[in-house]
């Protein structure tokens, strides 16, 4: 193979391999309005949201599958657990353990808080992932 036919080689592939990259963005944008389920937010979720990031939830836990993976998935905790097991967890977390080793620590939440941080984990729980995490525990 000389060198002209290696130069269009790769520029051959370079443009299949864009138009390819390109489709399917166009496509996965197309998909997101429908499944990103922004239309529910509302104000009790915007301020679950805050509280989630002013007390650095995601440092320990995953919220559909990003963060860490010291603490449980909260993306789909409500339809795991479910609602009263979520508020229980928020209003005794340093005095509820689980094992030896992992404790949440307690945030002294408002009830206002709890409230919403619950709208926001039902909110999330709505979201279309296409099935992510594949496992339910996260």
């Amino acid at each position: 193979m000389n060198r002209a036919s290696a130069r269009n080689m790769f520029i051959g592939a370079t443009v299949i391999v864009s138009a390819i990259f390109l489709y399917m963005t166009v496509l996965s944008l197309q998909s997101l309005p429908e499944r990103a389920n922004t239309g529910n937010i509302t104000e009790g979720v915007a301020w679950g949201k805050k509280v989630f990031e002013r007390h650095a939830c995601i440092d320990c836990h995953t919220l559909l599958g990003e963060g860490a993976y010291y603490a449980p998935e909260l993306g789909n905790v409500i339809a795991r657990r479910g609602e009263g097991y979520v508020r229980v967890v928020l209003e005794t977390a340093a005095v509820q353990g689980w094992g030896t080793t992992r404790k949440m620590p307690q945030f002294d939440l408002s009830e206002k808080d709890i409230d919403s941080l619950v709208e926001f984990f039902i909110w999330m729980g709505k979201i279309n992932t296409s099935n992510w995490p594949p496992n339910i525990e996260g």
